[in-house]
């Protein structure tokens, strides 16, 4: 139960990548309706000799979420 099966964490995001594409063509439909989490702007910490920028967005949509059962289930049948 501790190993990692990257083919599933691999086809999870190609399958938010593919729904955020699919949001964004159809972008005045129920598809592209969505939710974003995350910071509303980046933390940067200044050491002197580096600076750091920290930032996290995530955005959630119906296609991205249609997406990745899309990708379970080519997963349930690849397995």
């Amino acid at each position: 139960m501790k190993r990692v099966n990257w083919v599933l964490v691999l086809l999870v995001l190609i399958g938010f990548v593919i729904g955020g594409f699919i949001g964004t063509y159809f972008e005045g439909s129920f598809l592209n309706y969505g939710k974003t989490f995350g910071l509303s702007s980046p933390i940067e910490l200044d050491l002197g000799f580096i600076i750091l920028t920290f930032g996290l967005k995530i955005h959630f949509t119906i296609a991205s979420v249609l997406g990745v059962v899309i990708s379970l289930v080519v997963y349930r049948f690849i397995r």
